[in-house]
């Protein structure tokens, strides 16, 4: 198993999970995806700025996933991640598959389709393509118990991945600035390593 601590907003967790997901398909692997709450509403103390989620959607598509972001519009970005992350946590508690699952479509909401995944018609319509109901408080409690349980483990940023006892920030991406402007690729390496290293444990 794969374990992320990542927000559903993060577009860097969006592509590097793509990234991963098409590699795992063209393995024919079977490595699970546990993908746990890192919330940067709070880590930071604000939500995410729609303007510069935009560059940094920019320079992924220019860069590593230029099949991606299909429908991303800034003006339907979510004010807050934190119903998504809660939905994600009802799903795994149905199962690492329906969690995985749910988890990649609220991405793939936001990012692919331009839904706002904060809207609570937006989260009701896809807990119910998976089966599931509204989040509960459980559940969002269980959002703050995945930040604190990543500060605990030393999480730096999202996407932040475990695999059999090693850990990397945004291992599939190299990302990086020069003259004013973010250039991004994809570390294939790295990608690599963190699927041999997850397979090995």
């Amino acid at each position: 198993m794969i374990e992320v601590f990542a927000d559903v907003c993060c577009p860097f967790t969006h592509a590097g999970l793509r990234l991963l997901v098409a590699r795992r398909g063209a393995a024919s692997a079977r490595l699970p995806l546990r993908l746990r709450a890192w919330p940067l509403e709070l880590v930071n103390g604000a939500p995410l700025d729609p303007d510069l989620v935009a560059e940094e959607i920019e320079a992924l598509r220019h860069g590593a996933v230029p099949d991606a972001f299909a429908g991303f519009d800034r003006s339907r970005f979510p004010a807050t991640s934190l119903p998504a992350l809660a939905l994600a946590a009802a799903a795994y508690e149905r199962g690492v598959e329906t969690g995985e699952r749910v988890s990649l479509a609220l991405r793939h909401a936001l990012f692919e389709e331009g839904r706002d995944v904060a809207d609570p018609e937006v989260v009701a319509a896809v807990a119910a393509d998976h089966g599931l109901g509204a989040p509960e408080s459980r559940h969002h409690h269980a959002v703050r118990a995945d930040w604190q349980e990543g500060r605990r483990r030393g999480v730096v940023g999202s996407p932040h991945f475990f695999a059999a006892g090693s850990s990397w920030f945004c291992p599939v991406l190299d990302i990086r600035r020069e003259d004013g402007r973010m250039h991004v690729a994809t570390d294939e390496g790295a990608l690599d390593a963190l699927m041999a290293a997850a397979a090995g444990g």
